[in-house]
C-alpha cells in the first residue's frame, strides 16, 4: 500500500470518535426506585411489615428488570414498576393513597421520556386505578403536558382506560391516618428512575399526597421539574417529600442543572440539594437519581426511605432505613 493512502488511514483513525472508560463500562440498564421517604424506623417496624415492604418492592422492581433485561424501553420499566406499587395499601399511591380532609381519595403522578424531553401527568384524579398509566397516555396521546381533575378522567375514558368506584381506595391504615389529622409519617410517594440498553433515561412518579389536605392541593409529583426529571443529557430524578419545598426549589430539574451545568456527579448534586439546600429550608425528603453511565444515589434527610435497584446481575437490593446519607 502507498505510504500516503497509509498515512490517510491513519489520520483517519485518529479522527474517529474514542469510546471513554465511562462508557465501556456503562451497565446495559439500570432500575432505581423508592417508596416515599420520612420517619422509618427499625423500631417502629413489626417484622411482618417489614418483610411485607421488601416482598412487594422485591416484586415490583423485579418487573422492571424483566422489562429492561428483554430489551424493554425505559419509560416501559418505569410503567410496570410503578403500577405494581399503586395495587399495593402499603405506599401512599393508588390503593394506598391517603385521605384528604373531605375524606376522598386524590391522586397525581407523572412521567417524562428522557430521549425526547416529552412528559404527561396527572393531578388530582379520584377514579384511575394506576394514575401513572394515564400519565403516560396524557404524554403520548395528547398535545398537553398536564391534566387534572374531571377532565383528566374523561379523557381517561375516551381512551378505553377503566374506572374504579371511589371506594376502591379505601383502607382503614390511610383512614385511621385521617382520623388522627396527621400528615402521612412515610411521605409515602412513589417512583423509579430507568436507564435502558439504548442508552435512554425515563423517570416517573405517583402518589396520594397528603394527610387532611384540603382546597384541592397539589404537591410536587405530578409536577415536571419538581418531583420528575429526565433527559438522557444528564439525569432521571424522582422525589418524595414535602412538596411545597420541592416545587419552590424546582428540587429534580435543580439536581440535574447541577449534573449538567457544574459537571457535578449525581451523588453530589443530590448531597446539596436534599442535605443542604432543603436542610436549611426545614424541608425534608429524598430522591432517587440515575445518569446515563448507570451511577445512580439515592439521598434522603430523613431516618428512613423505601428504595431498592437492580442492575445487569439481576442482583435486587432492598432498603429502608438510613445506611449513610446516600446508597450508590
Amino acid at each position: 500500500m502507498p505510504q500516503r493512502a497509509l498515512l490517510l488511514i491513519v489520520l483517519c483513525l485518529l479522527a474517529l470518535p474514542s469510546t471513554s472508560a465511562a462508557q465501556q463500562e456503562r451497565p446495559r440498564f439500570m432500575l432505581v426506585v423508592h417508596g416515599g421517604a420520612g420517619t422509618i424506623l427499625r423500631e417502629n417496624m413489626t417484622a411482618e411489615r417489614e418483610r411485607q415492604y421488601r416482598h412487594t418492592l422485591t416484586t415490583a422492581i423485579r418487573a422492571g428488570y424483566d422489562v429492561l433485561n428483554g430489551g424493554g424501553r425505559s419509560l416501559d420499566a418505569v410503567v410496570a414498576v410503578i403500577s405494581r406499587l399503586e395495587n399495593s395499601p402499603l405506599f401512599n399511591a393508588g390503593k394506598g393513597a391517603v385521605f384528604t380532609n373531605a375524606g376522598t381519595n386524590e391522586l397525581d403522578a407523572s412521567i417524562m421520556d428522557g430521549r425526547t424531553g416529552n412528559a404527561g401527568a396527572v393531578a388530582g384524579v379520584i377514579h384511575i386505578k394506576n394514575p401513572i398509566v394515564l400519565a403516560r397516555l396524557v404524554m403520548e396521546e395528547s398535545p398537553h403536558v398536564m391534566l387534572a381533575r374531571e377532565g383528566a378522567e374523561a379523557f381517561a375514558v375516551e381512551h378505553g382506560m377503566d374506572t374504579v368506584p371511589a371506594e376502591y381506595f379505601y383502607t382503614e391504615r390511610r383512614h385511621r391516618q385521617l382520623e388522627r389529622a396527621q400528615a402521612d409519617e412515610e411521605h409515602g410517594t412513589v417512583g423509579v428512575v430507568a436507564l435502558d440498553q439504548f442508552g435512554d433515561l425515563a423517570a416517573g412518579t405517583s402518589t396520594g399526597g397528603m394527610t387532611n389536605k384540603r382546597w384541592g392541593r397539589i404537591g410536587d409529583s405530578p409536577i415536571i421539574s419538581a418531583g420528575t426529571w429526565a433527559n438522557n443529557d444528564n439525569c432521571a430524578v424522582s422525589g418524595t417529600g414535602h412538596g411545597e419545598f420541592f416545587i419552590r426549589n424546582a428540587v429534580a430539574r435543580d439536581i440535574c442543572a447541577r449534573v449538567q451545568y457544574l459537571g457535578e456527579s449525581v451523588e453530589e448534586a443530590a448531597d446539596f440539594v436534599i442535605n443542604e439546600k432543603l436542610v436549611a429550608q426545614h424541608a425534608d425528603g429524598g430522591v432517587i437519581v440515575l445518569d446515563r453511565n448507570g451511577n445512580f444515589a439515592a439521598t434522603f434527610n430523613t431516618p428512613g426511605m423505601y428504595r431498592g435497584w437492580v442492575g445487569p446481575d439481576g442482583t435486587i437490593v432492598v432498603r429502608i432505613y438510613e445506611e449513610g446519607a446516600t446508597d450508590r
